[in-house]
């Protein structure tokens, strides 16, 4: 749908060619030194690329021109470059494969491990995917934030491979978020360790490729041929900016001079940083003084015409398109649903109001973002603030049960978390909209750089708030709700820093057969339950693990994953363990909350942690149990709990703290302390 309103707009464009003087024909002044070459071999180097220091608007820009087994090449660092656009501030480059294989002369296996990790570029969302090939091959692509990936298998009956189809039979593919610079690619032991089927030398290959290029062979699983076709590497498209700077900051920094240098040049902002174009009806280098020209009247005239007759024919176009996508996603049933079921809060919102609340999506709303797409704050016409979830893809089965799934999620009602107001169905991934939280997220609170001290009391207060809202979806929605990503930048704080849980939709309700378990890896790094992992079966007892690692980050202040630590220290999951067996658990708490009053809360608090983050879930609580664990943590920390103010702790727990004859002792005191605290809970 976006692809269809895209083409209708553009050529409507070209009548701002009527309000341009047609532009003579001139000879660029390139902003580089004179002598500059702009050719490698056979390949085009244009500004701001150079193969020298002076010729390239700054160093992440300069290629090297050389000569490989007689052939000219141009590289970057260690990667070659095959082809560079200006036009779309992309890059065409060979990257690396991974390759696991198995030699059944020896029995024994081999690995060839790859990894990507560049500066001045992102690999591009759109143009790339992981792809993996193999038998009974689990493999995935590890970046700074995610882990994609994917499981391809053979079976001589029901998933014989095809060419040209990878669908799971033989070879996979899986999407990549944006904005990924790192990654390295990796195989599964648990699915890895079995016997090749196919041959002698049988290999399974994960690598990051663009999509165009890659036409899978069945070949590919019982011979070389893959690895081989170009000296293991395959073509991969790399989205690159000027700086990290958006638009508006590179306008006024002071110490790198703006580089949309031609007079009818755009500044873009994309995943990477800023670049540019040149304006609508013009065309050449943006980073060139002069470098932008523009067409002749006459062309103008004619673009004029086709674009009239091209308007009232893709109109009539895109109305169809859009009811088809509207009775697609169950539009006609969840509207039914609602006219019968009166008094639902919950609104089937058109594209064209999501786009004036957004201000056509503009980049200057996104206010989150991740693997599955972007959340933007919007307005409506009656000054409600939304937050408007645009995701990027959606497969048929979810396409079919849509609107019936949406009609669910719209009773979803817990003060907790975050209230679904409405959908947009007339456009090919469906829109979420939901009410605004102001405060941003628990992770931006603890890990931002402005060193805000949260007491104890708050964050055990934030932990109970975000465990009775995945209580309440595992035990009180009907069907039960899975979130399925639960970490510290899903859960919300509003304007009093309540808990709101949020990022839960159409993919999540809890599965009724196996037939609709996940079969595929897509998570966030340092919050995967690992029995998922091996199993693929998203359970309730995935959300309690992942709830163990934001109780850590809530009392420990450190991040769940860090990529820049040492070995050791990457997984806070790992350190916490580690400190938990060797009795270091107070060293690795937040100064923030650490003194001698806490310790026997604290030590409670990552007793239930520990609980959560078993690796078998069936060892796990449910979030019921640790809803009402903290829950009774809470209180007590809310209660000065001494024998002089027996009667609180009595109103609390009842006759458990009374003798016989009525009279609050010592000794019933500390044993109705202790239950309250739940000291023999899993001990």
């Amino acid at each position: 749908m976006e692809k269809e309103y895209t083409r209708l707009l553009l050529p409507a464009h070209l009548l701002l060619l009527l309000f341009h003087p047609a532009a003579a024909d001139t000879v660029p002044v390139v902003a580089r030194s004179p002598g500059c070459s702009t050719k490698c071999g056979n390949i085009d180097v244009p500004y701001p690329f150079g193969l020298d220091p002076q010729c390239a608007i700054h160093s992440g820009f300069e290629l090297n021109c050389t000569t490989v087994n007689g052939a000219t090449k141009l590289f970057h660092d260690d990667l070659e470059v095959i082809k560079i656009s200006v036009k779309d501030g992309k890059s065409w480059v060979k990257t690396w494969i991974s390759r696991q294989c198995y030699h059944r002369a020896n029995d024994t296996i081999t690995y060839n491990n790859a990894w990507i990790n560049v500066s001045t570029y992102v690999l591009s969302a759109d143009d790339n995917k992981v792809v993996i090939l193999g038998c009974d091959s689990l493999a995935y692509m590890l970046s700074d934030s995610y882990i994609i990936g994917c499981l391809s298998t053979c079976d001589d009956k029901t998933q014989r491979p095809k060419n040209g189809s990878c669908s799971g039979a033989g070879c996979c593919q899986a999407n990549l978020p944006r904005g990924v610079s790192y990654y390295q690619g990796f195989f599964n032991s648990f699915y890895n360790n079995s016997e090749p089927r196919l041959s002698s030398t049988s290999c399974n290959y994960v690598t990051v490729m663009e999509t165009k290029a890659f036409n899978f062979r069945s070949t590919y699983l019982t011979t070389s041929e893959f690895w081989d076709a170009d000296g293991s590497r395959t073509p991969v498209v790399m989205e690159w900016g000027i700086s990290r700077n958006t638009c508006q900051e590179a306008k006024v920094d002071k110490e790198t001079p703006y580089a949309c240098v031609s007079s009818n040049s755009d500044c873009v902002t994309n995943d990477f940083g800023y670049l540019c174009n040149c304006s609508s009806g013009y065309k050449g280098n943006p980073y060139v003084v002069g470098g932008c020209t523009g067409g002749s009247v006459g062309l103008v005239v004619l673009v004029i015409a086709i674009t009239c007759a091209y308007l009232i024919r893709e109109r009539r176009k895109l109305h169809r398109i859009k009811k088809k996508y509207y009775r697609q996603h169950g539009g006609m049933l969840l509207f039914q649903e609602m006219k019968s079921q009166q008094g639902i809060a919950f609104k089937i919102f058109s594209e064209e109001e999501l786009q004036r609340a957004t201000n056509m999506f503009d980049e200057k709303n996104v206010i989150g973002h991740g693997g599955h797409g972007k959340v933007y704050k919007g307005v409506l016409k009656n000054d409600v603030q939304v937050a408007v979830k645009r995701c990027m893809t959606i497969d048929e089965q979810q396409k079919k049960e849509f609107g019936k799934e949406m009609l669910i999620l719209s009773q979803v009602n817990h003060k907790n978390i975050v209230k679904l107001l409405g959908c947009c169905l007339e456009v090919e991934v469906p829109m979420l909209v939901y009410e605004f939280i102001p405060n941003g997220t628990l992770f931006q609170l603890f890990h931002g750089d402005h060193g805000q001290h949260i007491s104890l009391s708050t964050r055990l207060r934030i932990a109970y708030e975000s465990a009775e809202a995945l209580a309440y979806l595992h035990s009180c929605a009907s069907p039960p709700i899975l979130h399925g990503d639960v970490k510290s930048s899903n859960i919300l704080l509003d304007g009093d820093y309540t808990a709101k849980v949020s990022d839960f939709g159409a993919s999540i309700l809890a599965p009724t057969d196996m037939s609709q378990f996940v079969t595929y890896v897509q998570g966030t790094c340092g919050y995967l339950d690992p029995e998922y992992m091996q199993t693929w079966q998203l359970t309730d007892k995935s959300d309690v693990y992942s709830f163990g690692v934001v109780i850590l980050e809530l009392f420990t202040r450190k991040k769940a994953f860090n990529l820049d630590g040492p070995e050791h220290e990457k997984s806070l999951t790992l350190v916490f363990l580690s400190a938990m067996k060797n009795n270091r658990l107070m060293d690795i708490l937040d100064e923030q909350i650490k003194n001698d009053e806490n310790t026997e809360l604290l030590e409670e608090i990552a007793e239930l942690a520990r609980q959560c983050l078993e690796m078998s879930g069936i060892n796990r609580p449910s979030m019921k149990e640790v809803a009402d664990k903290l829950d009774r943590l809470r209180k007590v920390m809310q209660h000065p709990w001494t024998p002089e103010n027996s009667e609180e702790l009595y109103s609390l727990l009842g006759d458990s703290s009374v003798s016989s004859t009525g009279v609050v002792t010592t000794e019933n005191f500390t044993i109705a302390k202790n239950a309250a605290m739940g000291l023999e809970l899993g001990r």
